[in-house]
């Protein structure tokens, strides 16, 4: 196995996590500082920590945002600068504004906008208040947003006039709890009947707002994300989550107080908003927000202007760099660029050795999910990488291998090389506190004191984790079980592939038969040839057991804006079936590629 070996000589920046053992033996919980010190008392509250304790301190001048308008791709862009300073006399104004309007501590305000600087400060106000916030997507269409809203009890919307208009208008009378919408475009004398302007609204106020005295325990984000089957789950996570963004944007994503940080990840999701909102603000770094869509050429040229020195990014968009050619990356210079890490589906081992190539750096994969808060297992930058792993467990992360008895206990694997399901033992602080309105559904996930991840995996000799699929994505054929990502991954290494999914359909000898979906480079076209040669190079990667026995040639796979590929819904069209919940799908015009998960 080819590993991409790292040594203090290939450090630009001495890594924050640079003895792994030694830490991990010497990490306790109670040891992280307390980044909600200042508070008093106890109180710990996400926004205090993100912006409050840096308004008057060394930090308060510096650029906490950094927004790239959509249109400024062509050029040199003409960005807009909010120090942390001005984003805190925001944040207490938006304060002010929910408290104008008697939403009180534990009031549900939700957010459908586009990455605007009026997102980021509605954000942090209403956590400022002791309110649950709950991102949506900006790209979702009216019955999601209906769903989302109307599971979450919501008492506030702020979104734009565009997305009210066209989508919050005609569900709104079915969402009894909604009290007010702000609207972050809207003049005071132009507001659609019922609603009110964002921006009237703060001239009105002032910007003294003391803070809420929440504790670790109170309530603090609302997350929906999406089951195979059912409405979606909204995972509930509490303000003690900030140690665990404090810790990963430390060890994971390795942030200095210098750095200029780019995630591409859209708030409207739990990646989102702990490392696009919530973690580089902690560590008083420069967050670049792009406002725009993806776009290869304009992302370069970002990464360029702006002087990116650690990116955090989506497979998907990887890959659709990977299609654009080594051509375009080689018209830009990244001289700043430091660390690049990844997130969502799992990362193919030739996109890691693609980044090495193109970016001369390699790309990091991580895992974890929307109910575990934050990330858990990854390859920082000290590792050694074994391309194709998620890494191992972070300090403070106790994970394992286990296998589900049929009384509904776990089994704990300890040998190496076994797949298994991926185990946590609970006790970190981004943990989710419940699924809301489903106690069963949460009571669920545990068992042996164990959360159950429903993530296939194995763990090599040295401690690193593989994945192999989830628990209902596992194909069994002729007696083996065989995970959709090593198939997968064998297929994107063929240099006419951009993408794969690999899903099990039924078959009277084998049980299942393994039948590959296909995207194609710009540069290949379909035909049995192409076909034939892809298959003969998968049965010579994983010999004819393991290789697809179909492979279907197709424009497009089907992603959840997350960047997750749908294998179910692949399964439930080729079978014929109902496609369930589809509300998350990414479609042509509203394609994203930057907005990831856990």
């Amino acid at each position: 196995m080819s590993v991409i070996h790292k040594d203090a000589e290939s450090w630009r920046v001495a890594p924050n996590l640079a003895d792994y053992d030694a830490t991990r033996a010497a990490f306790a919980w109670e040891d992280v500082p307390d980044v909600c010190a200042g508070m008093g008392g106890g109180g710990c509250n996400i926004a205090y920590a993100a912006v409050d304790r840096h308004t008057d301190g060394p930090a308060s001048l510096r650029t906490a945002l950094r927004f790239v308008p959509a249109d400024g791709g062509d050029g040199e862009p003409t960005v807009t600068d909010l120090s942390y300073a001005e984003l805190g006399r925001s944040a207490r104004r938006f304060t002010n504004v929910l408290r104008g309007l008697g939403v009180e501590k534990g009031d549900r305000v939700f957010t459908l906008a586009g990455r605007c600087p009026e997102l980021y400060i509605a954000i942090l106000g209403a956590l400022r208040n002791g309110s649950v916030v709950s991102p949506l997507f900006s790209a979702f269409g009216p019955e999601p947003i209906a769903t989302r809203l109307t599971l979450g009890e919501a008492n506030v919307l702020v979104t734009t006039r565009a997305h009210y208009d066209r989508k919050v208008a005609k569900i709104r009378d079915r969402v009894p709890s909604l009290r007010h919408v702000l609207i972050v475009d809207d003049a005071a004398d132009d507001s659609a009947p019922g609603t009110v302007g964002f921006w009237p609204s703060m001239d009105a106020v002032g910007d003294d707002a003391p803070i809420e005295p929440t504790t670790a325990e109170d309530p603090a984000l609302l997350h929906f994300t999406s089951g195979t089957t059912g409405t979606p789950k909204g995972a509930l996570h509490v303000h003690g989550a900030v140690t665990m963004h404090y810790v990963t944007g430390l060890y994971a994503l390795d942030l200095h107080a210098d750095d200029i940080y780019w995630c591409t990840a859209d708030p409207g999701w739990v990646t989102g908003m702990s490392y696009g909102v919530i973690a580089p603000l902690l560590h008083g770094v420069t967050s670049v927000v792009d406002e725009g869509d993806f776009d290869a050429e304009r992302w370069y040229r970002i990464l360029q202007s702006q002087g990116v020195s650690v990116w955090y990014t989506a497979p998907t968009a990887i890959r659709m760099l990977i299609k654009a050619g080594p051509e375009l990356a080689a018209r830009f210079s990244f001289p700043n660029l430091r660390f690049i890490a990844s997130v969502g589906e799992p990362l193919n081992a030739e996109a890691v050795w693609w980044g090495q190539r193109v970016l001369g750096l390699p790309i990091h994969d991580n895992w974890w999910q929307t109910e575990t808060g934050g990330i858990m297992v990854a390859n920082t930058p000290a590792f050694d990488i074994k391309p194709g792993s998620m890494g191992r467990p972070l300090p403070g992360v106790e994970a394992s291998v286990v296998h589900r008895r049929d009384d509904g206990s776990v089994e704990v694997v300890t040998e190496p090389g076994v797949d298994g399901e991926l185990a946590l033992r609970p006790g970190w602080p981004s943990m989710f506190r419940g699924y809301l309105n489903q106690e069963k559904r949460y009571r669920d996930s545990f068992a042996d004191g164990l959360y159950l991840t429903g993530d296939l995996v194995h763990r090599d000799e040295d401690g690193y984790f593989w994945f192999v699929g989830r628990a209902d994505d596992v194909i069994k054929s002729a007696g083996h079980l065989i995970g959709p990502f090593e198939v997968e991954n064998a297929l994107t290494d063929h240099p006419a592939v951009a993408e794969a999914a690999v899903i099990g359909i039924p078959d009277e000898t084998m049980g299942e038969l393994i039948k590959a979906f296909v995207t194609l480079k710009d540069d290949y076209s379909p035909d049995e040839e192409l076909r034939r040669a892809l298959m003969a190079h998968a049965r010579v990667r994983l010999g004819a057991a393991v290789a697809p026995k179909q492979i279907e040639f197709v424009d497009a796979l089907p992603h959840t804006r997350s960047g997750k590929i749908m294998r179910r819904l692949l399964k439930a069209r080729e079978l014929g079936l109902p496609e369930g919940d589809t509300s998350t799908i990414e479609t042509p015009e509203h394609a994203d590629a930057g907005a990831v998960r856990s």
